[in-house]
């Protein structure tokens, strides 16, 4: 089984029909946590497939977009602060796509 990393993805596109697009295909990568963040436990494969992805569709002039890697997933213990909504922890469950 190839090694999976949790990555933390939050963007800022400058427009909405473009937020829209990144926001569909973040869908496909990982768990949808706020506004324009998403977590996500990828492999290497994964990460290089959803960066072109997202590359393909930013406008590098106009756009921003963060991937902060947390390190292998199985090993991150994650701690998250929650004020106001609370957060709930992902479950891990196969998804067909």
């Amino acid at each position: 089984m190839a090694k999976e990393r949790l990555y933390v993805v939050t963007y800022d596109i400058a427009d909405p029909k473009r937020w829209r697009r990144i926001f569909k295909a973040m869908k496909g990568y990982g768990r949808w946590l706020q506004l324009s963040v998403f977590q996500c436990r990828l492999t290497a494969r994964r990460r290089a497939e959803m960066t072109a992805r997202i590359d393909g569709l930013i406008r590098p002039t106009e756009d921003h977009v963060l991937i902060l890697d947390l390190g292998p997933a199985e090993q991150v213990d994650l701690r998250v602060e929650s004020l106001g909504k609370s957060y709930e922890k992902p479950e891990r469950a196969a998804t067909i796509v």
